[in-house]
């Protein structure tokens, strides 16, 4: 195995062109742990741990340029307020350490149905900056996965940043495991408002081939929430809007039974997790609306 080593983003983009096979690597909190079990074995390992400007962020006005490379602890203690659900789910990723090594690009790369960083990265919205000595693109979240552990990019791609549209509404993420981290996720589920469109965008993982949206359920809800004025009303949703969203995230999943639980277990539970994280995000919404709303509660 031969192991790569380039000094700048260009020379990796170089390296990963003559050595499409190569395999990146950064936190290698993934892709060690497969070498490590003899899981893979590629010729040759691209190291980009030399490259700074892919742990560096930028906030603009209305979205987060973020490093492919960035780890989820500077996510949770520096962009809590811009990417709440992406700091939420990197409270569930591993341990201090993993949080200290790990990354939403990283996390991309691997492409696992059960990635934490997923369910947030499609509530929010999110694009994929993919980079060649080709040129640069962007792909929307939801279109980067294709399958079990297989992703969009071209032989020659790597990620280069990840941009993630900003919080305008409240964002939740959920998950369910054996503990709170340390863990891979039995299923999770995210949602995040967005009242300035007034849109529902959610995310599902572990419960599907591929992460997925609801998008049933987010059509439904919108559907619902305009249709009776809940945006300007800032009133209470009813529970049958609450539990048909819920039966419709449910509907989105294509599980499997495994040793970490049952297809069954898995819609049950992402039920259980939209309808909840719907109720929290909502009051939140109505608890931080403009008193025009709240004096029409």
């Amino acid at each position: 195995m031969d192991f790569l080593r380039p000094a700048s983003w260009e020379d990796a983009l170089a390296a990963k062109a003559e050595h499409p096979t190569a395999v990146p690597v950064a936190g290698g909190t993934d892709v060690m742990v497969e070498i490590n079990f003899d899981r893979r074995r590629p010729e040759h390992l691209l190291d980009l741990g030399r490259i700074g400007e892919l742990r560096e962020w930028e906030v603009g006005q209305d979205s987060v340029n973020l490093g492919a490379s960035v780890p989820y602890t500077q996510i949770m203690e520096h962009l809590r307020a811009e990417l709440p659900g992406l700091a939420l789910a990197a409270h569930t990723v591993g341990s201090p350490q993993i949080r200290n090594r790990g990354s939403v690009g990283g996390n991309l790369g691997a492409a696992s149905p059960a990635g934490d960083s997923h369910p947030a990265l499609l509530s929010a919205g999110a694009e994929v900056e993919a980079q060649s000595v080709r040129g640069t693109r962007r792909i929307p979240v939801e279109e980067f996965f294709t399958g079990v552990k297989r992703n969009a990019l071209e032989p020659d791609e790597l990620i280069r940043a990840v941009h993630i549209h900003k919080a305008d509404g409240p964002q939740q993420f959920s998950k369910v495991g054996t503990r709170n981290a340390m863990v891979i996720a039995v299923c999770a589920f995210g949602i995040a408002l967005h009242p300035e469109t007034r849109t529902v965008r959610t995310g599902i993982g572990s419960a599907a081939p591929t992460p997925v949206r609801a998008r049933a359920a987010e059509d439904f809800l919108n559907a619902a929430l305009d249709e009776g004025g809940f945006w300007e009303s800032g009133r209470t949703i009813t529970p049958s809007v609450a539990k048909r969203f819920a039966e419709l995230a449910s509907g989105a999943c294509d599980p499997i039974d495994d040793v970490r639980g049952t297809a069954a277990y898995r819609r049950h539970a992402v039920g259980i997790m939209a309808r909840r994280t719907l109720g929290w995000t909502w009051e939140q919404y109505r608890g931080t609306a403009p008193a025009r709303l709240e004096g029409a509660a």
